[in-house]
């Protein structure tokens, strides 16, 4: 049976994540911007955490983590390489490595770009993936320490697994992102329809995370360095796909 996925709204625009084994009761929290919204979640469905999986090492990821660990001690999992900044951690995990919750298995991806260090969790019998800030809804985090190189790796990697797993992302960005997106694939039919219909979505107060990774596929400029229309649309006709990703990734940092 797949894991039931809860969404959780944290500070402004963050997003955790809760998936529950309902055989085996465990139950896991991805990323902890603060205790009070997942506790209640966890109060609200009375299931016990076992698990925290941390994706990096960045405030709005970590900093709930001490008040929900007092109320709800549970084994930390996060990136061996990003350890030396990360909360003290039960099990440190690189790329390749794996673990379960309940009977499903999570598989680590690095997907280092925005930091170094930075992981995703794959539970492919769940069709799941938790990126935080690598892959996001119509966009990719900010480079704050890797390389244009090294996210357009990771957005390979992620785009490689099947369209129908579900992207669990870290932020309510998707608004400003599809206004983004427009000016540099201004002819995607899927694009103007997943516009509208993500500003339905917010006029109603839904969330607009998570998304199916197809729909990535067919409208994130972050997954489409390669498509010709992109390149024509930026005057680079010819060029590569890390060139054609480097300046979409420049021109969304000015947007």
């Amino acid at each position: 049976m797949p894991l039931e996925l809860v969404t959780v709204p944290c500070l402004e625009d963050n997003y955790a994540f809760l998936v529950h084994d309902a055989d085996s009761g465990e139950t896991a929290v991805i990323d902890v911007p603060e205790a009070g919204p997942i506790k209640d979640a966890l109060a609200a469905r009375g299931w016990t955490l076992s698990h925290v999986l941390l994706t990096h090492h960045h405030w709005d990821h970590v900093d709930g983590l001490p008040d929900l660990l007092a109320e709800h001690p549970a084994k930390v999992i996060g990136a061996a390489a990003d350890a030396h900044r990360l909360p003290p951690l039960d099990l440190a995990v690189a790329e390749g490595d794996s673990f379960t919750v309940g009977s499903d298995r999570f598989e680590v991806l690095d997907v280092s770009g925005h930091t170094v260090g930075h992981i995703a969790f794959h539970a492919p019998a769940s069709k799941l993936v938790f990126t935080a800030d690598s892959l996001m809804a119509l966009g990719c985090g900010r480079l704050f320490e890797g390389t244009p190189a090294q996210m357009l790796e990771s957005m390979t990697k992620l785009a490689a697994l099947p369209g129908d797993t579900t992207v669990c992302s870290g932020h309510e960005y998707t608004t400003t992102n599809a206004k983004f997106a427009a000016t540099v694939d201004p002819e995607n039919a899927a694009l103007i329809s997943r516009t509208q219909d993500i500003a339905d979505k917010r006029a109603a107060g839904m969330p607009t995370v998570p998304s199916k990774l197809q729909l990535e596929l067919d409208t994130n400029p972050f997954l489409r360095a390669s498509d010709p229309a992109i390149a024509r649309t930026l005057d680079m006709t010819g060029a590569t796909p890390l060139d054609v990703f480097t300046e979409v990734r420049a021109r969304r940092d000015r947007f």
